[in-house]
């Protein structure tokens, strides 16, 4: 059975720059003693640019949503409801996880999800980090280290609204098609996801 030495919290949907500002807070005042974090939440729609994004990324301005800067790794990206995002508040250190280690788990929490479902996600190592079905990007990731401590997390696609990731460059690449479980099982429940997306990613932490 999975330990279960974490503080779990579901957000609901949640506005995007109220998120990460409890985020930076709750790591600005942490200890060394203060519980590790999982918060599981939908954004209302919004476009999120890591540090290495670039202006030529977005390809349309002519829309409502909001553009937000971010001090995450990677590029910009889309979030809104129907995508299930679980954002990692965890003391590197004291756990002793390298960060590509921590990458590994998060990938390997989606692809277990997908391989529950019987979806055959994509094994290639020539994909940047993310999870991919048949060259399309069903889950994204994105760090932020500091002191140790580490916020953001991986968002993945379940029952949204694709359409404004062709108003961008998703993670910088041009033509990078976005797909979600949505389009392998008509009737999924996000409820199920969070579920599995706890159970999965707290098997995969707690034993390395």
């Amino acid at each position: 059975m999975y330990k279960t030495n974490f503080i779990i919290r579901n957000l609901g949907i949640e506005t995007w720059n109220i998120t990460y500002r409890k985020m930076y807070n709750f790591n600005y005042t942490r200890s060394n003693n203060t519980l590790d974090e999982i918060w599981l939440v939908e954004h209302y729609p919004v476009f999120t640019q890591g540090k290495l994004s670039k202006i030529n990324d977005i390809l349309l301005y002519n829309h409502k949503i909001p553009i937000f800067n971010t001090d995450r790794g990677g590029k910009i990206t889309y979030h809104a409801p129907g995508q299930q995002i679980l954002y990692i508040l965890i003391n590197l250190k004291k756990r002793k996880i390298k960060i590509k280690s921590l990458i590994s788990i998060l990938e390997k929490t989606i692809i277990n999800i997908l391989l529950y479902f019987k979806i055959k996600p994509d094994v290639s190592s020539k994909h940047p980090p993310g999870v991919y079905i048949n060259n399309k990007k069903i889950a994204s990731i994105g760090i932020k280290i500091s002191k140790g401590f580490t916020s953001h997390g991986i968002s993945f696609n379940i029952n949204m609204d694709l359409l404004p990731f062709n108003y961008i460059n998703p993670c910088g690449f041009h033509k990078l098609k976005m797909i979600q479980l949505k389009n392998f099982i008509p009737y999924i429940k996000i409820i199920k996801i969070r579920k599995l997306l706890i159970k999965e990613f707290l098997l995969l932490v707690n034993n390395i």
